[in-house]
C-alpha cells in the first residue's frame, strides 16, 4: 500500500466532522492536497497542507529505517543528543498542562528522574569537556563541523585514557586545534589558548603538548596547511587593503618555488609575507603588530622575513 492509500490519523477538522465518512476511512492524497473518503471517493477537504514525510517507503522495514523523530545525532552533545526531558508545564504534544496537581506531579517525576540517573566518571568528564568545547567554538565562531570533529577526537582520547591526569581545558583546546588542522581551517594554538576560560603562563605549552599526544596516539592524519590560508585573516585584522592579500600570496608562491617554505610554520610564513607585501607598497606595519595578529613571535616574523627577501634585502630591519 502506498503512502496515498494509508489512512491518516489526524485530529478531525470541521469538514471531517460534518462528513458521514468514518474517520478511519479518510486518507490524505499528497498529489492533490485533498482528504478523500475511501468508501465513496468523496473529497472531504481540498488544498490541505500536508505534513507527510518527503520520502517514500513501500515496506514496513523501509519505513522504519527512514523514519526519524527528534533532532539529528551529534557527537558535540552530551549522550549524542539522546536524552529524556520531562517538562513540568507542558505535555509531550506541546500543550500546556492544566491543573496545579498535574504540574506538581510532573515536577516530582522530573526531580526523581534526575536523582535516579547516575553518570559515570567518564560521562561527567565528557559532558564537562563538551560544554567547554562549545564555549570556545562559539567565541571563535568556528563551524559545526569543527565542533563535531573535535568532539569525536575528545571521545576517542577519553576511551584510550589520554585525558587522565591532564587538564580538560588543555585537551579540549588540543582537539579543537587538531580538528581545525584536519579540516584545513586557518587557526593557531595561540588563537585557541586566548579563548580558554582560564589562562596561565603555561597554557599554550600545555595545549601544544596535548596536541602532539593526540596526533601520535590517536593516529590523526593532519594534512599540510598552505600558508596562503592565513593571509586574508592577517590582512583584515591589520586593516590593510585587499591587494596586499594578492601580493603576499604571490610572494609565497615564489618562495615555494625556491624551496624556502619547506618545513616552516604556515602562520609565520603568512605573517612575513604580509609584512613584506605591506613594505613594498609603502604600508608600514611593525613586525610586533603583525606577530600579535598572526599568533606568532616577533622573532619568527623576523626570521621568516629574512628568508623570504633573501640576500638582497637581508640587512633591512623594521
Amino acid at each position: 500500500m502506498s503512502n496515498a492509500e494509508q489512512p491518516k490519523k489526524d485530529s478531525e477538522t470541521a469538514a471531517q466532522k460534518s462528513s458521514k465518512c468514518p474517520p478511519d476511512h479518510i486518507i490524505y492524497d499528497p498529489n492533490t492536497g485533498a482528504r478523500i473518503c475511501l468508501d465513496t471517493g468523496e473529497i472531504i477537504e481540498e488544498q490541505v497542507i500536508g505534513d507527510e514525510a518527503e520520502w517514500r517507503a513501500y515496506t514496513p522495514d523501509e519505513r522504519a529505517r527512514r523514519t526519524r523523530v527528534g533532532g539529528p545525532l551529534s557527537l558535540a552533545k552530551p549522550n549524542m543528543g539522546l536524552d529524556v526531558y520531562l517538562s513540568g508545564f507542558h505535555e509531550g504534544s506541546g500543550k500546556r498542562i492544566r491543573g496545579l496537581s498535574r504540574r506538581i506531579e510532573n515536577l516530582r517525576l522530573q526531580r526523581s528522574f534526575k536523582m535516579g540517573r547516575t553518570l559515570s566518571g567518564i560521562e561527567k568528564n565528557i559532558n564537562q569537556a563538551l560544554k567547554i568545547l562549545d564555549e570556545i567554538a562559539t567565541r571563535m565562531e568556528l563551524p559545526d563541523r569543527v565542533k563535531e570533529e573535535a568532539s569525536k577526537l575528545y571521545r576517542d582520547a577519553t576511551e584510550k585514557g589520554l585525558t587522565r591526569g591532564r587538564s580538560i581545558e588543555s585537551v579540549v583546546a588540543a582537539t579543537l586545534y587538531a580538528a581545525c588542522r584536519k579540516l584545513k581551517i586557518p587557526c593557531t594554538i595561540d588563537d585557541i589558548a586566548k579563548n580558554l576560560p582560564s589562562k596561565s603562563a603555561d597554557t599554550k605549552r600545555e595545549v601544544a603538548r596535548c596536541y602532539r599526544l593526540l596526533v601520535r596516539d590517536l593516529g590523526v592524519d593532519i594534512p599540510v596547511i598552505e600558508p596562503e590560508l592565513f593571509i586574508s585573516r592577517i590582512v583584515s585584522a591589520l586593516g590593510l587593503p585587499d591587494y596586499i592579500t594578492i601580493e603576499a600570496a604571490k610572494i609565497l608562491r615564489e618562495a615555494r618555488n625556491k624551496g624556502v617554505t619547506a618545513g616552516k610554520d604556515p602562520s609565520g610564513l603568512a605573517a612575513a609575507a604580509v609584512y613584506l607585501a605591506a613594505l613594498k607598497n609603502g604600508l608600514r606595519r611593525t613586525q610586533k603588530e603583525i606577530a600579535h595578529v598572526a599568533g606568532v613571535t616577533e622573532v619568527t616574523v623576523r626570521n621568516r622575513y629574512k628568508e623570504l627577501v633573501g640576500d638582497e634585502l637581508k640587512g633591512e630591519t623594521q
